[in-house]
């Protein structure tokens, strides 16, 4: 009996051993191909690249959003560092050339400039009519138009020998009516397109005739956009998109909505976007245009950037208008500012709050203090003036 049960025992010992034994090579397998299958840090890394650069073309992903992090790529970073350094310097070419346009204004002169230019490479356009040639343009002669002649075209309804004599053929008659409709308004802005497309220019920007444009600050904040590209900056008078009705013909109508800048704060449009306003805006069809949704010249030219041709408008809170509150411009920004104005807000007077090298008296609408803080090299500006 004693020999029976030996013989159990063994052959109990010999099968937990066996079942020991397959269990450990089982798990040693296992193990082995764990390791296999696990991809080195260099590879994490380069998978982590190839996808995120295929995302980046596939889906239109922007840039700065950052490739998705796992516990893999935390823990290889040593490995994976070179292929991870090809991305972001592709991320950085992808930002210049992408993401800068789509920006707001503000944000885009904290980046490096897409290209140099110079004031040279700016049309600008000043819409004026005669009765204000004396009020009105006068003052912006002596002061910012002083020192940007070249590159300053005046708009105007009527002949005047004084005023060619000053800016010779940058005094254009447009011939249109110098009432201030919708009709005579487009009249204008038609013209200025058109003498923008022949010059050849970068950039076209238009201004009013109670516009102080700080034209060092206005080629800082265009440089940070390739004028190649589709760009239209300015500044909303609305708090909300406009509400238009445009004619398709036989009487036939559709609702349209759209941002646009307003001519009162001045806009700036690309050579490249400019030229792809041509079917509707060149020639006479910009009066055509202006017709069919029987808005002014500024709306008509935002109905054709964001409604026709699907470009949206960059907004710069650096253009303003005698539409706003000028006296909520920080007196210490004035140097950063692109355009400003003066007029009526609200039954009093709209001007910038500063003190000057004049009086408000002898400078109501406060541009030559303007003009002398920028420029106190001027020979008319009073020496150290406090501002």
């Amino acid at each position: 009996m004693l020999k029976s049960c030996g013989k159990k025992l063994a052959i109990s010992v010999a099968g937990a051993t066996f079942t020991c034994l397959v269990v450990l090579l089982v798990a040693a397998q296992h193990q082995r191909i764990q390791v296999a299958e696990t991809p080195t840090g260099r590879e994490v890394g380069m998978r982590s690249l190839q996808s995120l650069d295929s995302m980046g073309a596939n889906t239109g992903a922007r840039p700065d959003q950052g490739p998705p992090r796992s516990q893999a790529q935390d823990n290889s970073q040593p490995a994976n560092k070179r292929g991870f350094s090809a991305y972001f310097s592709k991320l950085t070419r992808d930002r210049r050339e992408v993401d800068r346009p789509a920006s707001q204004a503000e944000s885009a002169t904290e980046a490096a400039p897409a290209e140099d230019i110079d004031p040279s490479d700016i049309f600008i356009a000043v819409k004026t009519t005669k009765k204000f040639h004396q009020s009105r343009l006068n003052l912006l002669l002596d002061t910012w138009i002083s020192r940007n002649m070249q590159q300053t075209y005046i708009f105007t309804d009527g002949d005047d020998e004084d005023l060619k004599k000053k800016i010779g053929s940058h005094a254009i008659n447009t011939n249109c009516s110098a009432a201030h409709s919708r009709q005579a308004l487009s009249c204008k802005m038609a013209v200025e397109y058109d003498k923008f497309i022949e010059s050849g220019k970068k950039w076209f920007c238009h201004v009013d005739d109670d516009n102080y444009v700080n034209v060092h600050t206005l080629v800082k904040l265009l440089s940070h956009y390739p004028h190649t590209q589709d760009i239209y900056i300015g500044k909303p008078s609305l708090d909300r998109p406009i509400e238009a009705t445009e004619r398709l013909g036989d009487n036939k109508m559709r609702p349209v909505n759209f941002w646009f800048a307003t001519g009162g704060a001045g806009f700036c449009v690309s050579r490249g976007l400019a030229l792809k306003m041509s079917p509707w805006a060149s020639g006479g069809h910009f009066m055509n245009t202006a017709e069919k949704i029987r808005l002014p010249d500024d709306c008509t030219i935002g109905y054709i950037i964001e409604s026709v041709l699907g470009v949206h408008l960059i907004r710069s809170n650096l253009f303003h208008s005698h539409l706003e509150n000028l006296q909520q411009v920080p007196k210490s920004e004035l140097h950063k500012q692109v355009t400003l104005s003066y007029g009526m807000f609200e039954n009093k007077r709209n001007i910038i709050n500063m003190k000057g090298a004049f009086t408000v008296e002898e400078d109501p609408s406060r541009f030559k203090s303007v003009h002398c803080l920028l420029y106190p090299d001027t020979p008319w500006c009073p020496f150290n003036v406090a501002y």
